[in-house]
């Protein structure tokens, strides 16, 4: 057996390295990185004993290693979204579930979609306030709601309303249990979360005997439908349990962080108003560069997902540097890739000319993950925060703010703005400029 080489890092116990990290998650995993170097050992909450890395090389050998050498990591978020979802599954059966999964969000089909984005934005934009300051996280969340309903269901009724209702809060109370132990007990919050699950469940059960009922089946271009009709290699359907896990996925992942990360390009929007000018001037002439560049600068300033990790399933497995035992799980700190000078020059200023005219590197830009486990959704989640941007700077004008930047708030697997993106809006035919803004009031920190 090969001699175990772990990097560095703190000898405090458990408990204490448990309470650090969860008191200031992304300063804490800063300090370590500046104290151990891009990668250091830990003994984290939930995971025990694991390795954070940060470093570009060994993460894309991470990212590229073999099934048989690292997989899911325990425990994962399988145990809110359900054990036949993307997110629990591994090796083979991940395999044959993600390409089933992948096709509704690709080419024509995801072209499909702008238009229900672009409804959807509208009728939220015009119950916004002009001249008031309110949070747009709750718009946002409903913008991604009724977007990922509509595409994923197709049409509306009552099943469609009570999940409107039900899920956000499955999603909001799933996202914090998420990075909990699961406590027994009756007053336990995991009791109030498996109750709306059972609902859920029942709800998707008489969605699928209905479309498996529908004539027209083949004719819709809902991904319910398609995930009917989808057949794996032998020729066998996804059972109920699969199908309702793999949606839920999609309604969690497609709802939660893509309407944070508009939060968030809100908050920075309106920090940045040179920025958000040119944004308002290339809407205007129907381009779209720099909106997609910045959007992808929001993912790296501002990523709304900590981590990424996989677990070591073959002893001694040479990782870069490293020689690590079975069991051991790797973590690939998001925030401290996005922060890296050595990747990203001035990474801690908000500029998205560093991706005009270039692709983000998928291994060291990761806000969806990495390698074969990268979130299918991507495209999806892209082309959504592209129309509802666009969307929003052709309709109202958002008013720039000298206030510094909101910090940063933990929902539990996301990170928010923690007054959730607060904006003041006006008609765009009655806004000044930004710039007029600015040179009345400052420019913003």
């Amino acid at each position: 057996m090969s001699e175990v080489k772990l990097p560095p890092g703190p000898d405090l116990p458990r408990a204490l390295q448990a309470v650090y990290l969860s008191a200031m998650p992304l300063r804490g995993v800063t300090r370590l990185r500046d104290r151990y170097g891009d990668a250091f050992s830990l003994n984290m909450p939930l995971f025990g004993r694991s390795v954070v890395l940060s470093n570009t090389t060994e993460i894309k050998q991470l990212f590229r290693a073999s099934g048989d050498d690292v997989g899911n990591v325990q425990p994962n978020l399988g145990r809110v979204i359900g054990p036949d979802s993307m997110f629990a599954i591994d090796g083979v059966e991940h395999r044959n579930q993600r390409k089933l999964v992948l096709p509704p969000f690709h080419g024509r089909r995801l072209a499909a979609y702008e238009s229900l984005v672009e409804d959807e934005t509208v009728r939220e934009l015009n119950s916004w306030p002009r001249g008031t300051e309110f949070p747009v996280l709750p718009s946002t969340m409903r913008i991604t709601l009724n977007v990922i309903l509509r595409a994923v269901f197709g049409v509306a009724g009552a099943e469609f309303e009570r999940l409107r209702q039900l899920l956000p809060r499955l999603v909001s109370l799933g996202s914090r249990l998420a990075v909990l132990p699961v406590p027994g007990g009756r007053w336990s919050p995991w009791n109030r979360f498996w109750q709306m699950r059972r609902e859920y469940d029942a709800i998707v059960d008489r969605l699928i005997a209905a479309g498996r009922r529908d004539e027209n089946l083949d004719e819709r271009e809902d991904i319910f439908a398609l995930l009917l009709q989808s057949r794996y290699d032998d020729g066998s359907a996804m059972s109920n349990s699969q199908i309702a896990d793999q949606l839920l996925g999609l309604l969690a992942a497609g709802h939660e962080t893509t309407a944070t990360t508009l939060a968030w390009a809100v908050e920075r929007l309106r920090r940045h108003p040179a920025t958000l000018d040119e944004l308002v001037a290339e809407a205007d002439a129907g381009g779209g560069e720099l909106r997609q560049a910045t959007i992808t600068e929001v993912q790296r300033d501002r990523p709304v997902v900590d981590l990424v990790a996989r677990r070591v399933l073959t002893d001694g497995f040479q990782l870069g540097r490293w020689t690590l035992p079975e069991g051991v799980n790797v973590v690939v700190s998001i925030a401290l890739m996005h922060r890296e000078e050595s990747l990203f020059g001035n990474a801690g200023v908000f500029d998205p000319q560093r991706f005009m005219g270039t692709k983000p590197d998928l291994y060291q830009w990761i806000p969806f993950g990495g390698g074969t486990r990268r979130c299918p959704g991507a495209a999806f989640a892209n082309m959504e925060m592209d129309v509802v941007l666009r969307t929003l700077l052709r309709e109202v004008s958002l008013v720039p703010t000298t206030q510094g930047g909101e910090r940063w708030h933990s929902r539990g697997v996301a990170n928010a703005p923690r007054n959730g993106g607060r904006a003041v809006v006006q008609d765009r035919r009655s806004a000044p400029s930004s710039a007029a803004h600015v040179a009345s009031a400052g420019v913003a920190g």
